[in-house]
């Protein structure tokens, strides 16, 4: 169910030797739609330095860990068709965020803070009961 995108480390192209590379791809990419999910995987934050975008469209998540918070290098976020009903004030720690979408879940209001992410530019949040 998982589908993952990477990208090759420039190391790569500068070390041709293979024993001297080490890591060979980085993970940016992880897509959990549709695996019935009713937790944001753990397996997630092995990569919480170099992920740019997660997707975890319709599952049951109902709560998003603290530690997803610490992804500094996120900058998509998609969460539609969930259980959510909060989202976590924590969420401004996300400074590259630009792409939020939580359509679809059972979020009432969004955290004051969320105006800290500053380059968040598309937020989608419809079919939710938001009442501020």
């Amino acid at each position: 169910c998982l589908k993952m995108t990477t990208k090759r480390n420039l190391f790569l192209r500068l070390v041709p030797c293979r024993c001297l590379r080490g890591e060979e791809e980085t993970v940016t990419t992880l897509d959990y739609s549709h695996c019935s999910l009713e937790q944001v995987p753990k397996e997630i934050f092995t990569f919480e330095k170099t992920l740019e975008e997660l997707y975890l469209d319709a599952n049951q998540i109902e709560e998003l860990p603290k530690q997803l918070f610490n992804c500094q290098s996120l900058h998509k976020l998609s969460l539609p068709d969930n259980d959510l009903t909060t989202l976590p004030a924590s969420i401004a720690n996300l400074i590259n965020l630009r792409e939020l979408d939580v359509s679809k879940n059972g979020i009432q209001e969004f955290p004051e803070n969320i105006k800290n992410c500053k380059v968040l530019t598309v937020v989608e949040a419809s079919v939710n009961p938001i009442s501020k």
